[in-house]
């Protein structure tokens, strides 16, 4: 993957672009209806296509990343549970990036009315994708979704297409140390759990989006997985860390561990 430039559309004079392809011919969104569950919840999922040999990003992307947004217009949702399938990993010139390529489908789980009735869906997904450059991209989508519906093998497989769980991954113990630095904290991710990969990648994420979180610095030792990330408020403000919302996702090999929460050392 070679290195992105991130280019608002509005400075560069898109559609009509200068690197022979308008955002049209980028990526394009098409919905798969899925079906309603005994419980109400409706499954769908959005399959986006990308131009051959580009790539678009995963929920935490990195520091160059633009992560998918979900924006939805009709009254009849009250609730979205977006899936993301396991990312692929990509590094040019030191700088990661994480995410898919070609094609990616996004399942949905829909909060509907729980009268049976066909459920209107409409709304935009903004994406970022990137070749040589980098480009954000809206995409509008709309569909009717009847209450019934059949399993769709395309959701199911992206569905399954998930992270372990810390119980699946027997994770034992998870713990996070939290240190002040000139302008925010340093926290340091012990997780105790065999490795899964020859290379692991670490991401960490909290709950608050004033927060950045710089990428890890890793190491192993036996079956111990340490991260260390420095974290700053956008205020440039001191701020308090609540480690319950901390997600800890270790990827590799086609593989991700997903934990949420940590202890203190």
């Amino acid at each position: 993957m070679r290195k992105f430039l991130l280019i608002p559309l509005a400075l560069c004079g898109l559609p009509a672009t200068g690197f022979g392809q308008s955002v049209e011919d980028l990526a394009s969104v098409t919905i798969l209806p899925g079906w309603r569950d005994a419980d109400g919840t409706h499954v769908t999922a959005l399959r986006i296509d990308l131009a051959e040999g580009w790539k678009t990003y995963w929920r935490a992307p990195g520091d160059t990343g633009i992560p998918p947004s979900f924006a939805f217009s009709d009254g009849d949702i009250t609730a979205v549970q977006p899936h993301f399938p396991v990312p692929d990993v990509y590094e040019d010139f030191g700088i990661r990036s994480i995410g898919y390529e070609d094609s990616v489908i996004f399942p949905l789980r829909l909060t509907v009315p729980q009268d049976g009735a066909v459920v209107s869906m409409a709304g935009q997904i903004e994406i970022g994708v990137c070749d040589e450059i980098c480009i954000p991209v809206t995409l509008d989508f709309a569909a009717l979704l009847p209450p019934g519906g059949v399993s769709d093998p395309a959701i199911m497989a992206a569905l399954q297409d998930r992270p372990l769980t810390k119980a699946e991954a027997q994770v034992s113990a998870v713990t996070c140390t939290l240190d002040p630095i000139s302008d925010g904290l340093q926290m340091t991710a012990q997780i105790t759990m065999a490795s899964k990969a020859a290379q692991e990648i670490v991401v960490i994420e909290v709950g608050d989006p004033q927060v950045w979180v710089s990428e890890p610095s890793i190491s192993r030792v036996g079956n111990t997985l340490s991260a260390v990330v420095d974290m700053v408020h956008l205020s440039g403000q001191p701020f308090a860390l609540d480690r319950s919302t901390v997600r800890i996702t270790v990827l590799g090999d086609g593989q991700a561990v997903d934990i949420t929460g940590c202890a203190a050392d």
